[in-house]
């Protein structure tokens, strides 16, 4: 019996049999990586083509059925190009149920994200059986790299394509699958996995705080999740409003206000050498009502709850660093709000008070993720002293209607942070495209030092601007990826619900950095 399918274009999802948080999901499919020369025996077995090129393991498999191999792919069409897929059950001459035949295209000059993809169709694809006894055959095969480098990149894309929010599901997530796959140097290959499974904890952990429904995400829960952290060696400070008023900063204090619980600042400290530290700073809105500028009902504003993204990306990120202890110092500061409509509420057309010493006149009380992060900014500066600061918010739907979803807004004027940022987001998948730092002058207010709104100008640059205010002579970027933080389908290596985006770019960045 022989079928086709196409293969969906994904990034990966893994776990380790470690369980360093668990969280609300489903995530670990377990690894192992043994050496070429050992049994091939499998329920399932995953081989792979590229292009026109037969992996040595193809090539031996199909003089084992004796041709059969060769006629099936021949039937079908197959050329070995990405996305192809050819399955064959019950093999002559195999002791395994079902053989997929898988096409690479060329791996010459293969990312670890195009790995990744490759990884997640192969979650993709076996989602719809049972079958949990799978080996993947490598020999022959490498990306840009090595095969070491093909093979646990594979692993990674397949276990962030299995991860699975399911707090709220009937029916669970499936048993774990197990993967043995074979590899030129398994204790190499072991090693490098064991680091990308550390950034899948990260990304699961974005994930798992995205997709929780805003009542049961709230700022008070948001820092319950981040002490979890302290298991892993990693400081974790929460200042309550009092505080945050106390230290001046009137802007995260007053988008607070409108909640029961007000705000809060989360401090998430992962100390792993004596360096200037590099700062995070994530917007933490956990549910975004629009304030008096109320958000339009409908299907958008039940997407609000995805507003904390950015806060969930750096304090996963954080957990990376820690999971694996990184030799990087690495603090997050993830300043947390609901945005609600009380009679204590913000209102438009109030001024509020930076701990900057700046004023800002609120012409829009749905532009508050900039109040939080300007106060945010400060602080990272003031108690850190980073070598450089990146912030990451969904921050604008202006960044969406520029450059869509699949791409993260990146603002800054330092051309080499860019430029990493940008190696970095082309590496994981995860792309960044640079728009301008421009149009200040709207910012201008005739009562305070600034409006929090640049109307008549490209919002998502007025609102990069805006935080330039708050960012001194530090090093500094911004990264807006609204758009980018919620799933609608399962598509590549994110499932529906929250994507964790960020996490794999801000660890490769932070890792490189070190080397």
């Amino acid at each position: 019996m022989i079928t086709k399918k196409t293969l969906l274009p994904t990034t990966l999802t893994a776990s380790i049999s470690i369980a360093l948080f668990s969280g609300f999901s489903a995530q670990a499919e377990t690894f192992k990586f043994v050496d070429h020369s050992k049994s091939q025996n499998a329920e399932t077995l995953i081989v792979f083509q590229a292009g026109e090129q037969r992996s040595h393991d193809l090539t031996r498999l199909d003089n084992l059925s004796n041709q059969q191999i060769s006629a099936a792919l021949a039937l079908d069409g197959f050329t070995g190009e990405k996305s192809e897929i050819v399955e064959i059950l019950m093999p002559n001459g195999i002791e395994a149920k079902r053989l997929v035949v898988m096409g690479l295209g060329s791996t010459k000059e293969m990312s670890a994200g195009q790995v990744n993809h490759i990884g997640a169709s192969v979650t993709a694809h076996l989602s719809q059986y049972s079958t949990n006894n799978i080996k993947i055959l490598t020999a022959g095969i490498k990306d840009s790299n090595s095969n070491t480098s093909f093979a646990s990149e594979l692993a990674h894309g397949i276990n962030l394509r299995a991860y699975q929010f399911d707090k709220y599901l009937s029916k669970k997530k499936p048993a774990e699958k197990n993967y043995t796959i074979t590899v030129a140097d398994p204790a190499k290959t072991a090693a490098g996995y064991q680091q990308l499974a550390a950034i899948e904890q990260g990304v699961f952990l974005a994930r798992d705080l995205t997709s929780e429904v805003p009542t049961e995400m709230n700022p008070v829960h948001f820092a319950t999740a981040a002490k979890e952290l302290k298991k892993l060696g990693v400081k974790v400070t929460v200042l309550e409003p009092k505080k945050i008023k106390q230290l001046g900063m009137g802007a995260l204090h007053a988008v607070g206000r409108g909640s029961q619980e007000g705000a809060r600042l989360v401090i998430a400290h992962w100390q792993g050498n004596d360096d200037s530290p590099i700062a995070l700073v994530g917007k933490g809105i956990t549910f975004d009502s629009g304030g008096y500028n109320i958000k339009a009902t409908g299907d958008s504003i039940s997407r609000m709850k995805s507003d904390m993204a950015g806060a969930a990306a750096v304090l996963g990120t954080v957990k990376a660093m820690a999971a694996q202890k990184a030799d990087v110092n690495v603090v997050a500061i993830m300043p947390m709000a609901a945005n609600m409509v009380s009679e204590t509420a913000f209102a438009p057309g109030d001024v509020v008070m930076t701990a900057e010493g700046l004023s800002v006149e609120v012409l829009n009380t749905d532009a508050e993720g900039r109040l939080i992060l300007a106060d945010a900014l400060w602080y990272a500066r003031e108690f850190y002293q980073p070598e450089v600061m990146v912030d990451v918010a969904t921050l604008t739907g202006s960044k969406v209607r520029a450059l869509g979803k699949r791409y993260t807004g990146l603002f800054s004027d330092d051309d080499a942070l860019v430029n990493e940022l940008t190696i970095s987001g082309l590496a994981v998948d995860e792309k960044v495209w640079r728009l301008p730092l421009a149009y200040d002058d709207l910012l201008k207010s005739p009562i305070a030092d600034l409006k929090n709104a640049g109307y008549g100008g490209p919002g998502a640059t007025t609102a990069a601007v805006f935080l330039q205010q708050f960012t001194g002579d530090t090093k500094w970027a911004h990264l807006d990826i609204a758009g980018s933080a919620l799933a609608a389908k399962d598509k590549g290596i994110t499932p529906a619900g929250g994507t964790g985006h960020g996490v794999r770019l801000l660890s490769h960045w932070i890792i490189n950095q070190k080397k």
